[in-house]
């Protein structure tokens, strides 16, 4: 089975080519873009959850456009013993996945809708966010 999240790293010649609409348009994927920087000219990261029949074809087609194709190895966690529930990362992330709990006021994390953008990491004071490889 394909994995479902991967790291996608494109060479400078064609990160401005339309390649993940070929993987919708022909491959019948499911893009969801996690994270993403791509410049025109410049070398291109890019984090995909991908579904569908065709995973392991469409990755192979972006492997014949010079992509290079990793599983996403890397996680985002939350060290229990360190977080003092400040909410301070709760304000900076983008998908929801930290948010405070109420009544309680305990600040929650649903790895699942995790985006990996590491905002929290460089956001909690005392470093209870970690990512982890």
């Amino acid at each position: 089975m394909a994995p479902s999240k991967v790291v996608l790293r494109f060479p400078a010649a064609i990160a401005d080519k339309p390649i993940i609409f070929h993987l919708v348009r022909d491959f019948d994927l499911m893009i969801n873009i996690l994270k993403a920087n791509i410049n025109p000219h410049k070398e291109g990261t890019m984090v995909l959850d991908v579904a569908g029949e065709n995973v392991i074809e469409g990755l192979e087609f972006l492997r014949r456009q010079g992509v290079t194709v990793q599983p996403l190895t890397e996680e985002i966690v939350r060290n229990e013993e360190r977080c003092t529930h400040c909410g301070a990362c709760t304000a900076i992330c983008p998908s929801g996945a930290l948010y405070i709990e109420r009544p309680a006021m305990l600040v929650c994390f649903d790895s699942e809708a995790c985006v990996l953008c590491q905002l929290c990491v460089r956001a909690c004071p005392v470093r209870a966010m970690e990512v982890r490889i």
